[in-house]
């Protein structure tokens, strides 16, 4: 009875839930079935139950792709320098602008560094090019510098460094929000204390804002390890181009000349099942690991 009472007394909220519910039902677990492809050589006339069952061959296949090597580790590098930063510049942006005492400026600057969060990488990415470009704005200045043009764009020396600092540029806004959410939750009369026990800005710093604020860091490195193998596929697709394969070819562009352009469907998919399963045992070790050393805990 008080069970029934409690739902009676929030079906609304119930109600509410129940299209995003729904939405993952049909685009989240139902598709879940279709991992069976990864075990057959799926031929899309036979369906799932008509295609022949070969095991682990397609498997043993993509792994013997010399492309396959060179798409694991950049996705690697990539990732993980995206996750990285996304994390140190972000915390950064958010303790500097916590130092800040004129609201006004505080509020431009958000506004300013949050702006590029709401551009798709169909903009942003013409912008970066643009601006990288042999003819760029960038260019234009290391030749009035007296300096030669440098192909950015078609460079692996380069081309990589771009990618990751532009990703970097598109969610630091975000991630600064939710820093200083979390600075300002804070209880203030901690830093009182400490002043009154003659405590510099550098020791309020590392006793009482990071130690603070360290479930909210250990929340977005739990959840950026979950896209370790997500390098950006977006990003890197609209940007890519095969003088720079060599340094930024991920799994997922190769996923997508595989079952896209290449008709491996079963391929892919072996690909996909590969990616989430790794996914899943970062996200568990990292889960796992919060939890024994700052007793962290998501539920």
């Amino acid at each position: 009875m008080k069970q029934r009472r409690m739902f009676y007394n929030t079906k609304s909220l119930h109600i509410m839930l129940m299209p995003a519910v729904v939405f993952v039902l049909l685009f989240a677990y139902i598709p879940i079935f279709g991992i069976v492809m990864a075990f057959q050589e799926y031929k899309p006339l036979l369906g799932f139950t008509g295609s022949e069952f070969v095991g682990f061959e397609q498997f043993r296949y993509i792994f013997s792709l010399p492309s396959f090597r060179i798409a694991f580790k950049n996705t690697f590098i990539i990732a993980f320098s995206k996750i990285v930063l996304n994390i140190i510049v972000p915390l950064t942006l958010s303790l500097l602008l916590n130092e800040i005492t004129r609201s006004w400026f505080k509020r431009t600057v958000q506004t300013i560094i949050f702006i590029p969060f709401f551009f798709s990488w169909a903009i942003l990415a013409g912008m970066v090019m643009e601006v990288f470009s042999y003819t760029g704005v960038i260019n234009k200045t290391i030749e009035a510098l007296g300096g030669e043009a440098i192909p950015f764009l078609i460079s692996n020396k380069y081309f990589r460094t771009i990618l990751i600092s532009s990703d970097v540029w598109k969610g630091m806004g975000y991630n600064t929000v939710l820093f200083l959410a979390a600075i300002t939750n804070i209880d203030p009369t901690l830093y009182e204390a400490a002043q009154i026990d003659g405590a510099s800005k550098w020791k309020q710093l590392t006793k009482i804002t990071l130690p603070c604020i360290s479930t909210m860091i250990v929340l977005l490195t739990i959840l950026g390890l979950g896209n370790i193998l997500n390098a950006g596929f977006e990003q890197i697709f609209i940007m890519y181009n095969p003088t720079v394969e060599r340094t930024v070819d991920i799994l997922d562009t190769l996923v997508y000349r595989l079952g896209i352009a290449g008709r491996q469907y079963s391929a892919a998919a072996a690909m996909g099942l590969f990616k989430s399963i790794v996914s899943m045992v970062f996200v568990g070790g990292s889960y796992w690991l919060a939890y024994k050393t700052t007793d962290y805990r998501v539920f």
